[in-house]
């Protein structure tokens, strides 16, 4: 037995003297399955570093089929000093020709032997040759995680061999540098007619180490032994070289490179490192400050301000927009922070919220004689019913000879300087004695010629229209308003802010619906969207998406308020870009109208979209209620502006605005300034004059009875 051991020692002695013989026995094409079996079972004579290895073999038509053999049984002899395992050297391949075909990925086979047998099995493609094709297929698929390949944070060696024998039908070298940049050593192989400058445009540097170029593809075997030595080396260039890497050095076969940590990159000398620092080397076009992440950038605002949504601008923040001030009466905005005040005649609490009422009556030194009230300003008395205030403002006199309720009047009573006297209410008139009154009611006596309905005044009468039309010019007649001869596509464009309060919002759903019913809405007639507008821009319904007045009332019923920030030139951007599109229904040849209601500043600038949708052929209407800033107005509406441009204080005024806009919207229609605006209370008036009327001839009839039944007991 010792001396087994010590022959075996001198065996491996002699091998170190003459390295050559260390070479495990190669295969050659003709005697490839004659030494299949001894080759299984010779044992790996290198220990190699573990490696994600791929071959890209040029399979074009230009490569005989005794060569492409050839090249099957070099790559399986270069298998040989490849320790092939899941957890040591994977091993994936694919040819190319016109196309890339794919043979087997990283993670298909786990043992050398699958390899090789998969290798023997290849077809020739025989068709063209594109090898920048093929590199980029490499780097996409073959060598990602989903392919077999481990993470870059391994720092296990991913390295591609390219076989090729001709020059390449597409670009090699733009391809070929991303692919090392990404972290990829390539080996570039040429046989033949290839020239090096392409080889020199694909391979990894030092060239000396990763660039090689035989004659034909009968000298390709002796690439073996140069490639033995840099698969066996087993050394590790980072320790066995002075690299200089700043950060850190990554090894690979018969060469290294150098690596940065997170945050930085690598400087052209490729050995030192510096801060990534993007806000230095972009036009990042922040507002107020850049600051570099990891993976980027990002802008942010100094305090007391916020980003607006185009993650570059800042606005000063309104703190009393936030809505959680708390502030009973008014809030002020203040820079990074606000303070609550107090309508006229308050006061502020101790708590900086609550107001309490400034009573002046509550030292008891007004003076008055009767009653007094508290205002803004000052106590001022007052007088009971009955009485007035003398010229001292103080004290108080009987001047109403009607007060004692004996003056007899059947209506209205009224006080004179000395008397009490009746009056009748507007539509009668006062009897002889005085006291009692009679309808006078020219529309019972006269042939009045009103359409739908005569209702008498004092001393005339006039016509009204039932409740849905409008009094034509000749004041009896009546037609039905609005634009129902028309055809437009209208968009709507609301305020959903939280200033606006979900109490008047369900006041501008009234507005919208309002406009609605003066419409002819139909498949042919006018088509109606609407976007809502607070922070965010959000569509409710589009141009196409409803075709009667009904669907449309209810899509504006069932709409939910948004109720944060007020972002309207958002909104008129998304009006102008999205909603006259024609994916959204917009029609070619019909006018195209929008609405924009807002109750205060917009929170971003409106002018730049406002123009650009009325340039384009948009007419702009511009309402404003409360806050909504005049300026912001006439910006937003088309030219002119008294025809384009409403404006009420508050939410009550909004009728007179909905009626004007009808009739402009309209203008072969103007609206009827005398008509009232509720027609509902006309009715009523005419019912309540009806019922009087009767009545007041009930008691006509019941005073004749109750005289001629005076004047019998006077004759008994």
């Amino acid at each position: 037995m010792r001396s087994l051991v010590l022959g075996f020692f001198c065996l491996l002695c002699c091998n170190a003297a003459h390295p050559e013989r260390r070479r495990p026995k190669l295969i050659t094409a003709n005697e490839q399955n004659d030494t299949t079996i001894q080759n299984n079972t010779v044992k790996n004579p290198c220990k190699a570093m573990p490696l994600d290895f791929i071959f890209v073999i040029d399979s074009s038509r230009s490569i005989r089929p005794k060569d492409y053999e050839r090249v099957k049984t070099f790559i399986i002899n270069l298998l040989q000093f490849l320790d092939v395992g899941h957890n040591a050297t994977r091993v994936g391949l694919l040819q190319y020709g016109s196309v890339v075909q794919p043979e087997f990925s990283l993670n298909t086979y786990t043992t050398k032997a699958e390899v090789e047998e998969a290798v023997r099995n290849m077809k020739h493609l025989a068709t063209g040759t594109m090898t920048g094709l093929a590199i980029q297929y490499t780097m996409e698929v073959a060598l990602t995680e989903e392919q077999g390949a481990r993470p870059m944070s391994l720092q296990i060696p991913r390295i591609a061999m390219i076989v090729t024998d001709g020059r390449p039908q597409d670009t090699v070298e733009e391809i070929a540098a991303q692919a090392r940049e990404a972290g990829i050593q390539i080996f570039a192989i040429g046989v033949g007619r290839v020239e090096m400058n392409t080889l020199k445009a694909i391979g990894s540097k030092p060239h000396s180490e990763h660039v090689h170029l035989v004659a034909n593809f009968s000298q390709i075997e002796t690439l073996i032994s140069v490639f033995k030595s840099k698969l066996c080396g087993g050394s590790d260039m980072c320790k066995v070289v002075e690299h200089q890497c700043q950060h850190i050095c990554v090894s690979s076969p018969a060469s290294y490179r150098c690596k940065c940590k997170k945050g930085f990159i690598l400087n052209p000398d490729g050995k030192t490192c510096k801060a990534d620092d993007r806000c230095a080397v972009v036009d990042h076009g922040c507002d107020h400050i850049c600051v570099n992440l990891a993976d980027g950038y990002e802008c942010r605002c100094r305090p007391g301000y916020e980003l607006t949504i185009d993650l570059k601008t800042c606005n000063r923040i309104d703190y009393c927009d936030l809505g959680n001030h708390g502030c009973e009466h008014n809030c002020v905005s203040l820079p990074g922070s606000y303070i609550c005040s107090c309508k006229k005649g308050y006061v502020l609490n101790s708590d900086g919220k609550t107001c309490s009422k400034l009573d002046h009556c509550a030292d008891g030194n007004h003076g008055c004689e009767q009653e007094f009230m508290n205002t803004e300003t000052s106590c001022v008395c007052k007088c009971r019913n009955g009485f007035t205030l003398r010229s001292d403002r103080k004290t108080c006199q009987n001047v109403d000879p009607c007060a004692d309720g004996a003056h007899g009047c059947e209506q209205e009573s009224v006080s004179t300087e000395d008397s009490c006297v009746c009056r009748c209410r507007k539509g009668f008139t006062l009897r002889p004695d005085g006291k009692t009154c009679k309808s006078v009611d020219l529309c019972q006596t006269l042939d009045h010629g009103c359409e739908h309905v005569c209702v008498g005044t004092t001393d005339s009468y006039i016509c009204k229209c039932n409740e849905g039309f409008l009094l034509a010019e000749d004041g009896k007649s009546c037609e039905k308003p609005g634009c129902h001869d028309g055809v437009m596509d209208l968009v709507f464009v609301i305020d959903g802010s939280k200033s606006l309060g979900p109490a008047n919002f369900e006041l501008v759903k009234q507005f919208v619906n309002s406009i609605v019913d003066s419409l002819d809405i139909s498949r042919t007639g006018t088509h109606v969207g609407l976007i809502q507008f607070s922070t965010k821009v959000r569509t409710e319904f589009t141009l196409g998406q409803h075709i009667t007045a009904r669907d449309v009332k209810r899509a504006v019923t069932q709409m939910q308020y948004m109720g944060r920030g007020s972002m309207t030139g958002s909104a008129l951007r998304h009006m102008f870009q999205f909603s006259f599109s024609e994916k959204e229904g917009s029609r070619l040849n019909i006018p195209r109208v929008c609405i924009v209601f807002t109750d205060g500043r917009s929170q971003d600038d409106v002018s730049e979209w406002a123009s650009k949708a009325k340039n384009s052929g948009v007419t702009v209407y511009a309402l404003g209620v409360g806050k909504a800033i005049e300026q912001e107005l006439r910006e937003i509406a088309s030219e002119p502006a008294e025809k384009h441009l409403y404006y009420a204080e508050d939410f009550k005024q909004m009728g007179e605005i909905t009626k004007k806009l009808k009739s402009r919207m309209c203008k072969d229609k103007p609206a009827d300034e005398n008509m009232c605006q509720c027609e509902s209370v006309i009715m009523f008036q005419n019912q309540v004059t009806e019922k009087l009327k009767n009545l007041a001839q009930n008691i006509e009839a019941m005073s004749k009875k109750l005289e001629t039944l005076e004047n019998q007991v006077m004759q008994k």
